[in-house]
């Protein structure tokens, strides 16, 4: 779907009241950085799996990676110390050919890196050293797990994702992620599957916990609770089910400005595979680059402009605020 289209949909299905409107009430407007302290790179929007729910609209057919030149910018910008984490993400991360060489590099900065996984790439050849790999560097790993129960993550993601995921947390166990004592980190990421809000953050991690360890024998750190964003096959998924206008109304009706003030857009900056700034990676997908001035491609990285930038917003951004709040890293309040 072209980007227009998508802006289209979300200003008709907002028509009354618009999330500026929304912010304006809550005195939060506008949004602005405060600082960057995750850099989050989207290096590839190639992978082995093509999901209904996939934002970013990534698949095996896909075949945009980050050039190396970007990604030698990114290296560099990573360095800042203001920046904390490095949050890798694709598509399937892995698949970009200098994916290797780029967490080698990045973890000698001694900063949190995390890699954002389907976990099923890692079963098979070329990728299954890649566990190995990531448990030597520190690496965190936070894996894409829809449902915790196997039949709803396979509508979802394709028929036998769900067995492969467990396949692979099994391994990653024995070499010692989320378990007691160890330093290694692998988080879950649940998000719903169909046109309603996420629940309770705390509850759904102690039915994970209690299903993975008790049915399959797995452990994880912590879960993430992250509401669907209507950009993207999401969007398309809205739109063909005749979903749209009511779930953008819930979203709507849980706006919460405690969550407004806490969007992961404050403190992240976005790269996209071309080197071009981005507040979120939703933003990305919308194309809605950075604004007010800031530098627009990594090339022109310039920490002090970026970190206090105005951030750009449109109804999508009701994903984020509604509820608990909605980020890369689960709920925000």
């Amino acid at each position: 779907m072209n980007i227009t289209r998508q802006h289209e949909w979300l200003a008709v299905a907002n028509a009354e009241e618009s999330f500026e409107q929304h912010l304006r009430v809550s005195d939060a407007f506008p949004l602005r950085a405060d600082g960057i302290e995750i850099l989050q790179l989207n290096i590839t929007r190639q992978c082995n799996l093509s999901c209904k729910h996939c934002h970013v609209e990534a698949g095996p057919g896909q075949s945009l990676h980050m050039a190396d030149d970007v990604l030698e910018q990114c290296i560099q910008a990573a360095a800042h110390p203001s920046i904390k984490t490095i949050d890798i993400t694709g598509g399937a991360p892995e698949m970009h050919p200098r994916f290797r060489d780029m967490i080698e590099r990045l973890a000698r900065l001694d900063k949190r890196l995390l890699v954002r996984s389907n976990l099923v790439i890692l079963r098979d050849p070329p990728y299954d050293t890649l566990p190995a790999l990531h448990a030597r560097l520190g690496v965190e790993l936070v894996a894409s797990l829809p449902d915790v129960r196997g039949a709803r993550t396979d509508r979802q993601r394709g028929d036998g994702v769900f067995s492969g995921v467990i396949e692979v947390m099994r391994r990653l166990n024995a070499l010692g992620y989320a378990r007691e004592g160890s330093a290694l980190v692998l988080d879950v990421v649940h998000n719903p599957a169909g046109a309603y809000l996420p629940g309770d953050q705390a509850a759904l991690e102690a039915d994970y916990r209690r299903v993975l360890q008790e049915e399959h024998g797995v452990v994880f750190s912590r879960l993430f609770c992250i509401t669907n964003c209507p950009v993207g096959r999401y969007l398309d998924y809205l739109q063909r089910s005749g979903n749209l206008a009511d779930y953008m109304q819930t979203l709507r009706a849980a706006y919460n400005p405690a969550a407004a003030g806490s969007v992961m857009c404050r403190t992240t900056l976005s790269v996209a595979p071309d080197g071009h700034l981005y507040d979120c990676d939703f933003n990305q997908m919308l194309g809605l680059g950075v604004n007010s001035g800031a530098p627009t491609a990594m090339a022109d990285f310039d920490h002090d402009q970026l970190a206090a930038r105005e951030i750009v917003t449109h109804n999508h951004c009701f994903a984020c605020t509604a509820g608990a709040g909605s980020s890369c890293q689960g709920a925000t309040t």
